[in-house]
């Protein structure tokens, strides 16, 4: 039997794309409390139903595919630009492809306009015009306002028109550096790329020591999320829990409670980091206190694999750093070379401490790359020392393994301009063998 809680999110689901909703709404149509409704609604929110933006409302989108991640929706340019949206409200949530600045005559602006595209314009009512009806919405920068006309017409074609108190140059910064850093995101594996979309093996509280048995038997695993009837997670059951038990043991009584979890947007990295240090084989994937799925080491470990061997949509400040730096193979040593450019400096023109442990971790990895076949990620940096160092200086990141266990690899880093001793630090990194 479906909770309430349930209910008011199928009925949000169910709710046409653009349609606007209030908790008083929901719960007057519902016939729910005020309080219900708005813990439902907030989940909404967060399983991404609906979205909720400032001078504008509570509002049922389409819900993006991670796919489309690094693609903007005209509500997020609303909000990137601090807009007002004049008209066109219910193309809110249709996806941004290009924009186009409308400098130009109208004649050679229409044949760079699809539709889906965002026309960046001045106080130009001809141009706005134009642009609605080849399916482009409109931003309008300056501050200024739109003829009446124009805003009746948004609303017909169902495409946003929106306005900003910026210049044409900074409300195209602006967008084009949002879509940069959904480009990085992009990059970032989550939890939710790798999760199965079968049912998980679980277990229930009421259930016994001798269905577990059978439960290993059967799927090769050990251990399992135990639920309430409701589908929430409120423990898991391992060997350990069930050594020296009769078979007819509840597993309520045994089970150990406030199991590790994470969620969808988890990084794979941080699952992985939580699996090797605790020594556990599967991890239940919880959204909204519910069991959605289950990860295992395995998942983990071919999905870093695979996203290694992914080509890079956008620079980090890492790939930034690391850009001028190349790396040899001296004795023992594993060195990295490279020029500290003018970006890597603090505002009194010394090397920044962010870049020089970044210089660091990756002479570590790098070294250790090269002795294990693992995935590696930085688990801790202990910093002994760092010399003030000028940018635009060649530097040398020296990098000697002390020590390589199964789990954790330790290196030794030290940093040389020109001879000179200036840095050194202890780097250790989790290792997930492949």
């Amino acid at each position: 039997m479906q909770t309430k809680h349930d209910q008011i999110l199928k009925h949000i689901e169910d709710l046409p794309i653009g349609e606007r909703i209030s908790v008083r709404q929901i719960a007057k149509q519902l016939v729910v409390s005020e309080g219900t409704a708005y813990r439902a609604i907030k989940e909404a929110e967060g399983q991404g139903l609906v979205s909720t933006i400032e001078r504008i409302g509570t509002v049922r989108i389409e819900k993006k595919q991670r796919r489309d991640i690094d693609r903007l929706t005209f509500a997020e340019v609303v909000n990137i630009v601090d807009g007002t949206l004049l008209g066109g409200r219910s193309g809110l949530y249709k996806t941004l492809s290009k924009f186009v600045i409308g400098a130009m005559e109208i004649d050679a602006m229409v044949k760079y306009i699809d539709p889906g595209s965002l026309v960046i314009v001045g106080n130009r009512d001809a141009v706005q015009m134009a642009a609605l009806q080849e399916g482009a919405a409109v931003l309008i920068t300056g501050g200024f306002g739109a003829h009446a006309d124009v805003v009746e017409f948004a609303d017909t074609m169902n495409l946003p028109l929106i306005s900003s108190a910026y210049d044409t140059f900074t409300v195209a910064s602006l967008i084009n550096r949002a879509i940069y850093d959904r480009l990085i995101k992009k990059d970032i594996l989550l939890v939710e790329d790798i999760v199965g979309k079968n049912p998980p093996m679980v277990m229930t509280e009421n259930q016994t020591i001798h269905d577990y048995l059978q439960l290993v038997e059967t799927t090769g695993y050990s251990r399992f999320p135990v639920l309430q009837e409701q589908g929430r997670l409120i423990g898991v059951v391992t060997p350990k829990d069930v050594s020296r038990q009769t078979q007819d043991t509840v597993i309520g009584r045994i089970m150990s409670k406030k199991p590790l979890s994470v969620t969808p947007k988890t990084s794979v990295a941080a699952a992985a980091h939580m699996m090797v240090w605790e020594g556990i084989d599967l991890l239940p994937v919880i959204e909204f206190k519910r069991l959605v799925g289950l990860i295992s080491r395995q998942d983990v470990i071919k999905a870093l694999q695979y996203n290694q061997k992914q080509p890079q949509l956008g620079d980090t400040m890492e790939d930034i750093v690391l850009h001028r730096f190349a790396e040899s193979t001296e004795a023992d040593q594993l060195v990295l070379r490279g020029e500290l450019t003018p970006q890597m400096s603090t505002q009194h023109g010394g090397l920044s401490p962010g870049v020089f442990l970044t210089i660091m971790t990756e002479a570590a990895l790098q070294a250790l790359r090269k002795a294990r076949d693992a995935n590696m990620m930085l688990d801790n940096a202990t910093l002994y020392f760092l010399k003030p160092i000028q940018i635009e200086q060649h530097v040398e990141a020296k990098a000697r393994i002390i020590d390589s266990s199964r789990k954790v690899g330790k290196v030794d880093v030290e940093l040389y301009r020109t001879g000179e001793l200036v840095g050194k630090a202890l780097i250790t990194v989790q290792l997930l063998e492949r």
